[in-house]
């Protein structure tokens, strides 16, 4: 090549890591270029830096919108072994490292009061060049655009002089994934818009979710699929995702499935000890109780049957005292909390194949959008993140509830909602009594969710029911009724809600209407 010299080419938004990086280049004989703030930050720490414009012969132009867009640029980074004729006729060196984040696009973005210029003026251009011309010519360049990367860069550098060509490559991989998601953040917030900055669409007119592999799974739902499992890039970690596995074997499939499910039941419940049993990511038992055991036995006692092999979630730190009553109780396959005491966990540690799942405070749900794919297609839609509280129920009974009615209807709403369509949950001071779910027939829920209960030998009588959408037929009120039950809360609607609501008044129960569906399929 035409040029000894090592160039390093540095322009950044995120300047994380960024002066200890560019310092130690500079000490392994690199000769820095940068531009505006980049050049200024290492400036200001010390360190030789050579301005874009200085090397270039060419000064930026249109308040900084030109400045990278310049042959001895792009071709310093795609000039390849048989193009030195050409870099040395036009005294072109190589530049070795790119190290470029883009625009804060997203972040700016984020602000409710960003306007539609001020978003235009935060697209990138000169950057997502850069990163894309030097992964395209890996096999001579090493593109940064992970912070988190510095520090393997620096120490392979050191050890050996330069960078191998298998991270260079894993470099150019991660460089495309970050343009093409910074592609596909700019056209979603274009899409929602009009061209004076309207936002007159919630869902936008493309979508280009990035999610990155975190681990490969044994396989899928089944042994003949194959699987693994992915995580949204670029966003904070929510949900399962944000788990932290402290023993067991490797998660499966269905576990994370399942686990997930546990952990977006459990979360409804912070603030007071309580657990979740989660099997076929359905809740087969969930309860509150004063202590993390108390809630974990009644919840247990919902259906013992169903919650061997299941998922446990907790709201609270788990101690030895509820571990020692899960070993005793039951085979389970995850246990999920926000954190485990040193004795739970050495109690645990008897069952070595029992995954345990640290949520910590950072495994809440986000509100984000709900994918689901079809055949040919994506269905998306807002995540369902309403919550009911009493206020927002009208009773239409002629009876009113009782103090411990609305208590147990609430609770039993929790449930419902987490259940698949068609679901039916009976409850009563704080605990599940029988779950029916994922029925085509919302009468044969109800028979079912009672069936649990009898075989559970737990008394219906007195206790709440509660029903993800609304009844069509009197029938389901009519089942409930003959259990025993005397408080219903469901979503009304029905073309027959006056029938339905006859039923309520004929038996004595009272019912309440919260006016919202949670179809879950």
């Amino acid at each position: 090549m035409p040029s000894s010299h090592k160039f390093a080419l540095i322009s950044v938004s995120d300047k994380s890591g960024l002066v200890e990086f560019a310092r130690a280049l500079s000490d392994l004989g690199f000769t820095l270029l940068s531009t505006g703030g980049t050049k200024k930050l290492l400036s200001q720490e010390g360190l030789a830096v050579t301005g874009v414009s200085e090397h270039t012969g060419f000064p930026e132009i249109m308040d900084g919108r030109v400045k990278t867009l310049h042959p001895r640029i792009h071709g310093g980074i795609l000039g390849r072994q048989q193009d030195q004729d050409v870099m040395q006729s036009h005294d072109i060196p190589p530049i070795d490292l790119v190290i470029v984040n883009l625009y804060p696009f997203e972040s700016v973005t984020a602000d409710e009061n960003c306007s539609l210029e001020n978003a235009i003026e935060n697209i990138d251009i000169g950057g997502p060049a850069m990163v894309r011309a030097a992964a395209k010519n890996h096999a001579r360049v090493t593109v940064i655009v992970d912070p988190g990367d510095y520090a393997a860069i620096a120490d392979e550098l050191a050890a050996t002089g330069q960078v191998s060509s298998g991270t260079r490559f894993s470099m150019a991989t991660k460089a495309f994934a970050h343009t093409a998601r910074y592609d596909g953040l700019v056209s979603a917030y274009l899409s929602r818009r009009t061209d004076d900055g309207e936002q007159p669409d919630l869902l936008p007119g493309y979508i280009t979710p990035q999610f990155q592999s975190r681990q490969k799974l044994r396989y899928g739902e089944n042994p003949h699929q194959a699987a693994a499992f992915y995580v949204e890039s670029g966003a904070e970690s929510s949900g399962i995702a944000a788990t932290h596995q402290l023993q067991g074997k490797e998660l499966s499939y269905n576990n994370i499935n399942d686990a997930d499910a546990a952990l977006e039941c459990v979360n409804q419940f912070n603030g007071q000890p309580a657990c979740v049993i989660v099997k076929h990511a359905n809740p087969c038992g969930v309860a509150v109780g004063k202590s993390n055991t108390e809630a974990y036995l009644k919840a247990f006692a919902t259906d013992p049957v169903s919650s061997f092999g299941g998922i446990i979630a907790f709201s609270e730190l788990v101690q030895a005292e509820v571990a020692a009553a899960i070993i005793d109780k039951q085979f389970v396959e995850v246990v999920i909390a926000p954190a485990f005491s040193d004795g739970a966990i050495e109690k645990f540690a008897g069952k070595p194949n029992v995954r345990l799942l640290s949520s910590g405070a950072a495994a809440r749900p986000d509100a984000g959008l709900h994918y689901q794919r079809v055949s040919g297609g994506l269905l998306v839609q807002q995540k369902d993140a309403n919550r009911v509280s009493r206020p927002d129920c009208r009773c239409v009974s002629e009876r009113e509830p009782t103090e411990q009615e609305w208590q147990d209807m609430l609770f039993a709403w929790k449930v419902a909602r987490m259940a698949k369509s068609n679901a039916i949950v009976y409850a009563a001071e704080g605990r599940t009594l029988g779950v029916g779910a994922g029925q085509m027939s919302r009468v044969d829920s109800a028979r079912i969710a009672r069936w649990k209960a009898a075989d559970a030998g737990l008394s219906l009588t007195g206790g709440a029911m509660a029903s993800d959408a609304f009844f069509p037929f009197r029938d389901g009120i009519d089942t409930a009724a003959e259990a025993g039950i005397k408080a219903v809360i469901q979503p009304g609607g029905s073309m027959r809600d006056d029938e339905v609501k006859a039923a309520a008044n004929e038996h004595g129960i009272a019912m309440v209407f919260t006016g919202v569906r949670h179809f879950r399929h």
